[in-house]
């Protein structure tokens, strides 16, 4: 590469007055007097002479001393000589004007002469002397001087609005190299800025940096480069760019060795003339096309392919470009990019692989050749290569089940995984993509859970980043329709953050989380933690807002409810055939908003008070669950039933196992009996999981149902005999069979219903079990809500559909569907069915009318 050698014009450019030899001096002129200095200080000084020679020499002089550092710059500015050069670049003399530009282009690279320049407005005098009539040098320096000050982006405004590009652009053509140069880099720092890349256009800039390009000095040919490079960002511009046989030099310059130095740059215009579908067809017509694809296949330079493939990228965000480009397979190029040591050039060709990726035939391509070499670059320790790459991955397995399937062959599930780990959140989000598209093929989603994805996904949850955020819960709803994946996910943490991300403001990241939620609330146990993590409050604040809400936000709210309807009941007061009633349900009232809803254990913990009891319901047998601390035994008429009792329930079961093991094993002395006790007593507390005491009586209640009102004919049937009872003629004898009614203390006259003292019987329950939680069976005396409450259960287990409402002041009711008796025959079925409220209370198996006057009375009066 040529050096560029700025040329010393003091001396050549000097100009010097001579007198004529024979003439003699007037009479009052006075002798010259040589004065020699030896200080700065002296010669600035200097710079006031109303001399025009002492000026010339004084500022001769400045340049020489300016020119050999930026301490004496700094020395100069120091003793004021920027303000008298300022008065003199405007002075009548040529020599001195043009001595004194000199100085101030020396000494514009000082950046605290630039900052006093600037205060000073001197942009705009070096533009007045740029005209055709001054001498070149002062071109040269005013050029220079400008260009040392354009770097501030203050100055490049002022320049612009002093119009000073007109003349920089017409100095282009300057036969002198030195004007060439300035005024190239000073054009080339002022198009940085947007204002003057629009203005170059109208003042035809293209045809005179085409001519530098074939300049003997290569700095030019640079500086011409890098400003076309940016200039033909603009559409218009590379219009001109084409119109003027540009794109056929930069093809000379990438053909030819000896400008491999600037090789790079060129490929830089090329990128920018290559996003213009009509200037793609021209080189590809001229074959040039192909010598650009082959040019880079075979270079080693780094910078070269790089630069290549950010081209190619630049192109391929055009649909007609990418059919362009994919004819002349530049897939294999890009393919063959990877393989190479340099991270950058590796990063630049992933990149052009994602945008190519819109082109199927690429992404075929892509699929059959590249997705191990991108599988590989996942363990890179680079983080930009790692993100390059599974960004490509993202985008080839995105709709398409064949790449999906080669991603899984070369083993790319574990490294995916790993990038989940990774440090820049375009790897993390990708990878999450990646993965996501994986699982749409069964085998995959299945391999991908097997790798443990949900505890990997608990981490990205958490990001701040809510591309990552949205990805991260995009992958969880897709993974999370296996119940191990939920259990995994929330042993793992996972469901706090996402909960958290039901607050975002980000729309696309609130949607995936409800839709998350939606999914993860499958199972019981999933939707009680997200309900005690706070789920249930946000959606309902979600669905209230009309700009929050989605088409997820509402499906999330009711399978989270219908998956916990102990809270669902309490909460909306509400719960339809569909929701049914198994063991653990439980009624603690109505909640008010924003109160925290307890487990069944909690309550059962809390001391006893003088509220509502919880009425709980669990029907299974005591051998189908462990024996529980907590528990002892009371006795009614016919069962023998476990009941809660925390207050003494760890001290009576320690004390039952003593006496066993006492019984079992007397040759034992008492203190090893007592410690052996006490051993295991410790081991049962920490292993056994809480559950609530079987409820035996409910138990022969729906036993008692499954016999006698099951095998009924008709579900009109079946709903009165389950309110009042059924007659059984069983053993030559006639007996009643009493049901949910007559269970909870039979018909109540409606005048009579004040003195039905069903608070008091409940609060002797509660007093004889130490608990505020009672269970259902053991309640005789019942008022609605304990009526509906068992009719709803029982009713659940025989297969008769029910909804469970409640009302105000303790009320609470069913409502069955039924076919009207009166048509016949095929008429009747095809009614759509009526809906009853069932009469548990007045006249028990009575069915009332929805939306009847007696059925307003059931429910308000």
């Amino acid at each position: 590469m040529r050096n560029w050698e700025p040329r010393d014009w003091c001396q050549q450019r000097m100009g010097k007055k001579v007198k004529k030899e024979g003439e003699p001096p007037p009479k009052d002129a006075f002798d010259p007097l040589l004065i020699e200095s030896k200080t700065a200080a002296t010669v600035v000084l200097m710079l006031s002479s109303p001399e025009e020679e002492v000026l010339a020499r004084a500022c001769d002089s400045l340049y020489k001393f300016a020119s050999k550092g930026d301490e004496n710059k700094a020395t100069l500015l120091a003793l004021g000589a920027v303000e008298q050069l300022y008065k003199l670049i405007s002075h009548e003399d040529p020599t001195v004007r043009r001595n004194a530009i000199m100085v101030f282009g020396i000494m514009a690279s000082n950046y605290d002469v630039k900052k006093l320049l600037r205060e000073l407005d001197v942009t705009n005098l070096l533009i007045s002397h740029l005209v055709p009539e001054e001498d070149v040098v002062i071109h040269e320096f005013a050029t220079l001087c400008l260009a040392y000050m354009a770097v501030e982006y203050t100055t490049k405004v002022q320049i612009f609005e002093q119009g000073g590009l007109k003349p920089l652009i017409r100095l282009l053509g300057s036969p002198d190299p030195d004007v060439q140069k300035n005024s190239v880099e000073c054009i080339y720092l002022l198009v940085q800025d947007f204002q003057s890349r629009a203005a170059v256009h109208e003042l035809n800039i293209i045809p005179p940096l085409l001519e530098l390009l074939k300049s003997e000095y290569p700095v030019i040919q640079l500086l011409a480069l890098k400003t076309l490079e940016v200039i033909s960002k603009d559409g218009e511009t590379r219009i001109m760019l084409g119109e003027n046989r540009g794109l056929d030099c930069l093809l000379t310059i990438l053909e030819t060795d000896e400008f491999s130095d600037l090789h790079v740059e060129a490929l830089a215009v090329l990128g920018n003339c290559l996003e213009d579908v009509h200037t793609l067809q021209l080189i590809q017509q001229s074959g040039g096309l192909k010598k650009l694809i082959s040019f880079v296949r075979d270079s080693t330079i780094p910078d070269i392919q790089k630069n290549a493939a950010k081209a190619i990228t630049k192109a391929a965000y055009d649909s007609e470009n990418r059919n362009i480009l994919n004819e002349e397979e530049v897939e294999k190029c890009l393919i063959n990019l990877l393989e190479t040591d340099n991270d950058g050039v590796i990063v630049a060709a992933s990149q052009a692989m994602s945008a190519m990726c819109a082109n199927l035939a690429s992404k075929r391509a892509f699929g059959l050749q590249g997705i191990p070499q991108l599988v590989q670059l996942l363990s890179s320790d680079n983080e930009e290569v790692k993100e390059a790459a599974v960004t490509v991955l993202a985008n080839l397995t995105a709709a398409s089940p064949s790449n999906a399937s080669a991603v899984a062959e070369a083993e790319g599930i574990e490294p995916l995984l790993n990038t989940l780990y990774s440090q820049r959140d375009g790897a993390i989000a990708n990878a999450a993509t990646v993965l996501t598209n994986l699982a749409t093929q069964e085998p995959l989603r299945v391999n991908i859970q097997n790798h443990g994805i949900m505890s990997v996904l608990a981490e990205p949850l958490r990001s701040t980043n809510s591309q990552v955020q949205s990805k991260a819960a995009f992958a969880v709803a897709v993974f999370g329709c296996d119940a191990d994946a939920r259990t995994e996910l929330r042993k793992a943490g996972g469901l706090g953050p996402l909960v958290e991300l039901l607050h975002s403001k980000n729309e696309e990241v609130r949607r995936n989380a409800c839709w998350a939620v939606m999914i993860c609330a499958s199972d019981e146990l999933t939707a009680v933690e997200l309900c005690r993590l706070g789920a249930l409050g946000i959606l309902e604040e979600i669905n209230l807002s009309i700009s929050r809400k989605n088409s997820f936000s509402k499906a999330a709210l009711e399978k989270l409810l219908d998956n916990n309807l102990s809270q669902k009941y309490s909460q909306m007061g509400y719960l339809s055939s569909n929701n049914i009633i198994t063991d653990g349900f439980y009624d603690c009232g109505q909640i008010k908003p924003g109160m925290k809803f307890s487990s069944l254990e909690e309550l059962s913990m809390q001391a006893l008070t003088d509220h509502r009891a919880i009425i709980f319901i669990n029907a299974k047998p005591q051998e189908e669950q462990a024996s529980l601390p907590g528990e002892e035994k009371a006795h009614d008429s016919s069962h023998e039933q476990t009941i809660l009792s925390p207050s003494i329930s760890r001290k009576s079961s320690r004390e039952k196992t003593r006496k066993v093991k006492g019984k079992k094993e007397e040759e034992k002395s008492k203190e090893v009996i007592q410690f052996l006790s006490a051993v295991q007593d410790e081991i049962n507390l920490q292993n056994t999981q809480w559950l609530p005491p079987p409820d035996l009586i409910l138990l022969d209640y729906i036993n008692d149902a499954s016999k006698t009102i099951l095998p009924l004919t008709t579900t009109k049937e079946q709903v009165v005999a389950l309110a009042q009872g059924i007659t059984d003629a069983a053993d030559s004898g006639i007996h009643w069979n009493r049901f949910v009614a007559d269970k909870m203390g039979g018909p109540i006259e409606r005048n009579k219903l004040h003195d039905f003292s069903w608070e008091l019987h409940i609060s002797e329950i509660e007093f004889e079990l130490k608990c505020n939680v009672v269970p259902i069976g053991k309640v005789k005396k019942g008022t609605f809500y304990h009526r509906a409450l068992l009719f709803k259960a029982i009713a659940d287990r025989i297969g008769i559909g029910c909804s469970l409402v409640r009302g105000k002041y303790n009320r609470a009711w069913n409502e069955v569907k039924l076919v009207d008796d009166s048509p016949q025959g095929i008429t009747r079925l095809l009614l759509p069915p009526r809906e009853y409220i069932v009469d548990l209370m007045f006249e028990p198996g009575r069915l009332i009318k929805e939306g009847s006057v007696e059925a307003d009375q059931y429910k308000h009066i």
